[in-house]
């Protein structure tokens, strides 16, 4: 999905293929020399860091942070998606809804949209899709955690008798499920077994999750998930997908859709690297480089992208 700047006239990489999420704080955001550049104050000097706009796709301004206009053109010229954050990069304070001030540009394509909608506003088509979506979620978890060498270090194997007895309920529950509240149950229900699972290899027993918590764990996973709802949001955009139109996680939350597309990959790669770098003592900037470096490493934004488009050839075709 190019995009390409009508404004320059340059082309931009694929945002599938884009390697730089950013999270700043207590800087601030300009364009110096024709660059897009993020200025630390220093007692010597001030101090430039250049982003790389052609090659990013999301950017979280946290705590003590300032963005110029000049620079939002230009990082908006190049599709990258913006949000403002709390500390640590959660909560989301652009709006409430977990929703991305998106770039401005209505030059993107509009068929995808125009599928999505022809069965959008059928309950029983948008669970298909919703089914579909989750059977995707459930390969990548797969993929992933059987050849990520990180994980293997600590053990993530479908060999546990557990975890298999888990998935393969979770496969069960998915086709079996007559309506989204069930399907949403037997995500919970998966994901709460992944929890435990991973709080184990990490000797981390006993964990609970809390999204409000304070210990590392908790942390790392909003973070985590703040990175993949990133991710997602650019998904969407590209594709010209709007996030309201959710299949699975309700239509009374306007960026319900980023949830949906996110979940595609949080369980695979946020939920585990969340755990080992809690048990490895890492720095907040150490766990997302961690991500990050697991997103490219797997194809993360590629699977989206891919996963979406033939979501969108499905719903399309439903009777």
């Amino acid at each position: 999905m190019s995009i390409v700047d009508i404004y320059s006239g340059k082309k931009e990489i694929l945002h599938s293929k884009r390697a730089n999420i950013y999270y700043l704080e207590h800087c601030r955001v300009l364009v110096k020399g024709g660059r897009v550049v993020f200025l630390t104050p220093s007692e010597k000097e001030n101090q430039y860091w250049n982003i790389p706009v052609a090659n990013t796709t999301v950017i979280l301004l946290g705590t003590g942070t300032s963005i110029t206009q000049a620079a939002v053109r230009e990082l908006c010229g190049s599709g990258v998606m913006m949000g403002f954050s709390g500390g640590g990069g959660t909560p989301l304070l652009a709006a409430t809804e977990v929703e991305w001030l998106s770039p401005q540009s209505e030059y993107r394509p509009t068929e995808y949209l125009q599928s999505w909608l022809k069965f959008w506003f059928d309950a029983n088509k948008r669970l298909t899709i919703a089914q579909f979506l989750q059977r995707k979620r459930l390969v990548f978890l797969q993929r992933v955690w059987s050849k990520d060498r990180e994980l293997r270090k600590y053990d993530f194997s479908f060999d546990d008798y557990a975890l298999e007895k888990a998935l393969k309920r979770s496969q069960q529950d998915i086709e079996r499920a007559t309506d989204v509240t069930k399907l949403l149950q037997a995500e919970a229900r998966l994901t709460k077994i992944l929890y435990k699972f991973a709080a184990n290899r990490t000797s981390q027993n006993g964990f609970t999750r809390m999204h409000d918590g304070v210990d590392q764990a908790n942390a790392f996973l909003n973070h985590g998930n703040y990175l993949a709802y990133g991710l997602a949001a650019t998904c969407l955009w590209v594709l010209g997908i709007p996030h309201g139109f959710a299949v699975m996680h309700g239509k009374t939350r306007r960026g319900a859709l980023v949830f949906d597309v996110a979940d595609l990959v949080k369980d695979a790669i946020v939920l585990p690297m969340a755990f080992i770098a809690s048990e490895q003592g890492a720095k907040e900037q150490e766990f997302r480089q961690m991500c990050l470096q697991s997103f490219t490493q797997h194809g993360a934004l590629d699977f989206m992208f891919d996963v979406m488009k033939e979501a969108v050839q499905r719903g399309a075709v439903l009777e």
